[in-house]
């Protein structure tokens, strides 16, 4: 019974945390890649599920649909070989009907699952209306360094003016990875080209992948929940990516360069991935974006409830000097933060002591599911630089736990007669806290 009654807390709790994130989405246009592979894998009816959920929340769902591991079935089947080159398939005349049959399977199997209403699943009453159509206007790639690409094409333009229509009337719309030409010829499209096309003249707000990984991961094998453009440059250069994972960050690199606000990888084989990836603030793959979406900044009078939040537990513990709200709103000119999503996740504040050009580093706090990934350092550094500014040669401040991540970071112990005389005046012998300094 108890723990019924805790998973249940438990659930709400999470409910409660999502809510910003659903009233963030609402009304946004997401374009999600499923590749053929996701069709195959255990969790595809929770993928199924999800989609279905988003669509109840009021987001507009832009499904683009892949079919390479059935492409490749079918053509093996018929003893067709299958010649990959740069990254997309080479289609003569003759395996243009099979690629276009397995295709037709999986789009069907898709619409299939969407229109789903059981009512002991999560599908019940869902209603879901899904359209798709030729909206996609196609060219050839014609010959590209002596090879004839034949049937094999690119993006030329997406019809955003129909799909619109249907999305304002709440219609779910599902892109193939065929293209038709104004000549009425069909093409074989690279499915990340025709995500990364729709995300970009849609103007979508998210471009989704879904991939067999997690998402892209560093050499300790750790996963990136965020990575900048110019980091994915870079892990890109260095190889070691599987093809698929591969086009699936080179097709968002291309989108956030092309004002997609922010891409995802995510892997389809996680139960509940795509959800946790929209409404938790750590998420469950890794997020492209061109900028950072956390922001090291100036606090405002605005952001005092949320750092009253992040310090009373290490006030709690006796870790930091409690500070009223009064105090806090006197002294908010002082402080820096970082804030992630609209939730303050740490601060820092810097009082300087202008006569003896020195400052003190005070009420240093990072929150406890964001340590580790140096956070710290940035609140560091911003303080550092701030006190450069204003013309300040040393940063001193005073801890009672936290002695060692300052050392390591440079700071040296020195003793009380060496702080300003004001704040000699305010030393706590009760709380006996250390003293370390730094020259800048």
């Amino acid at each position: 019974m108890r723990q019924r009654v805790s998973d249940e807390l438990n659930y709400v709790d999470w409910f409660r945390h999502s809510s910003p994130y659903i009233n963030a989405h609402r009304g946004k246009t997401l374009v999600i890649l499923i590749p053929g592979e996701a069709f195959e894998s255990p969790n595809f009816s929770n993928i199924i599920h999800d989609l279905a959920l988003l669509d109840s929340l009021g987001i507009r769902l832009v499904l683009v649909q892949g079919a390479r591991p059935q492409i490749n079935r079918a053509l093996t089947e018929r003893e067709l070989p299958s010649r990959i080159e740069d990254g997309y398939r080479v289609t003569p005349q003759e395996h243009l009907i099979d690629i276009i049959q397995a295709s037709a399977a999986v789009r069907v199997q898709l619409e299939a699952q969407l229109s789903m209403g059981l009512s002991n699943t999560p599908m019940a009453n869902a209603g879901l209306k899904v359209c798709s159509g030729n909206y996609v206007v196609a060219k050839p790639l014609g010959v590209v360094d002596g090879i004839d690409y034949g049937h094999s094409g690119e993006v030329r333009r997406i019809d955003s003016e129909a799909i619109f229509r249907l999305l304002e009337d709440d219609n779910m719309v599902l892109l193939p990875h065929l293209g038709f030409s104004p000549t009425g010829e069909v093409f074989n499209l690279k499915a990340e080209d025709v995500a990364t096309q729709a995300a970009i003249q849609l103007k979508a707000d998210k471009l989704i992948i879904f991939t067999e990984d997690e998402g892209i991961f560093d050499e300790k094998d750790e996963l990136y929940s965020e990575l900048l453009a110019h980091h994915a440059d870079t892990i890109l250069a260095n190889g070691g990516l599987t093809p698929i994972t591969r086009d699936a960050l080179e097709a968002c690199l291309m989108a956030v360069r092309a004002a997609v606000p922010r891409a995802h990888i995510i892997s389809f084989n996680e139960n509940g991935g795509l959800l946790s990836e929209l409404f938790t603030r750590e998420g469950s793959g890794t997020m492209i974006d061109e900028d950072s979406y956390e922001k090291l900044r100036l606090a405002t009078i605005d952001d005092v409830g949320g750092m009253m939040h992040l310090l009373a537990p290490l006030e709690a513990k006796g870790i930091l000097v409690r500070r009223s709200r009064e105090l806090l709103e006197n002294e908010i000119e002082r402080f820096l933060v970082i804030e992630r999503d609209g939730a303050i996740v740490a601060c820092a504040a810097l009082y300087p002591f202008e006569q003896e050009r020195s400052g003190e580093l005070a009420c240093v706090a990072v929150s406890p599911e964001y340590r580790g990934s140096n956070r710290g350092e940035r609140l560091l550094k911003g303080i550092e630089y701030e006190a450069k500014r204003q013309g300040l040669d040393t940063l001193f401040l005073l801890t009672t736990r936290t002695a060692h991540w300052f050392i390591e970071r440079g700071f040296r112990e020195t003793t009380l007669s060496t702080l300003p005389a004001k704040k000699q005046a305010l030393y706590n012998y009760q709380r006996n806290s250390k003293i370390f300094a730094k020259q800048l």
